[in-house]
């Protein structure tokens, strides 16, 4: 049962610039996120993680960067600008690990295979029972098409219980709106 939903992680690529449209959207998907109450937690770098943060901040969100010694060795740069606190770790597994601890709910943008880990480990952890079933929402046809492709060809390793854990929005209006209901269903319950 999910107890709450106050902490929105957001997945995804790095490779955005501004004014493209990828880092655009992640742009106003931390803008909706912000107007709405939530925190907004990110991997702190660049690219979506930038936008993100940057879009929470102007809206006045606490956002949280979930950084690691090791990324900053692989690409030299610090958190960006709009993270208001950081999660500090050594390395990328404990990185992967704090940021999915640290959420109540997660969305996933379009990103590569830092993403895909993003999503697959915490729906894994999910299935184990190492965190609290949470929301995890996948962005756009390319996150629909993925994980429809697997459910059909790997359609008895995937019960439709443990499809269901995963919902899927064309836009990020439609993802915000997922989780304000999903917010405002876990409040009237309390």
């Amino acid at each position: 049962m999910i107890e709450k939903i106050d902490r929105v992680a957001v997945f995804g690529g790095s490779w955005p610039k501004p004014g493209q449209a990828a880092y655009q959207e992640a742009l106003e998907l931390g803008r909706l996120l912000g107007t709405a109450g939530f925190t907004v937690l990110t991997g702190g770098y660049v690219g979506t993680m930038e936008a993100v943060s940057r879009g929470a901040a102007e809206s006045n969100a606490h956002v949280i960067g979930v950084t690691c010694d090791e990324i900053e060795r692989f690409r030299p740069t610090g958190p960006n600008a709009w993270v208001k606190e950081e999660l500090r770790f050594t390395t990328l597994r404990a990185r992967l690990m704090g940021i999915i601890e640290a959420c109540d709910a997660a969305v996933a943008l379009p990103g590569g295979v830092g993403t895909l880990t993003e999503v697959a480990s915490m729906w894994n952890h999910r299935l184990v029972g190492a965190i609290a079933p949470r929301p995890l929402i996948l962005v756009g046809s390319g996150w629909e098409t993925i994980i429809t492709t697997f459910f059909r060809t790997m359609h008895d390793y995937v019960p439709p219980e443990q499809r269901a854990w995963v919902s899927f929005t064309d836009n990020i209006q439609a993802a915000v709106e997922l989780l304000v209901k999903l917010k405002g269903n876990r409040n009237d319950e309390h």
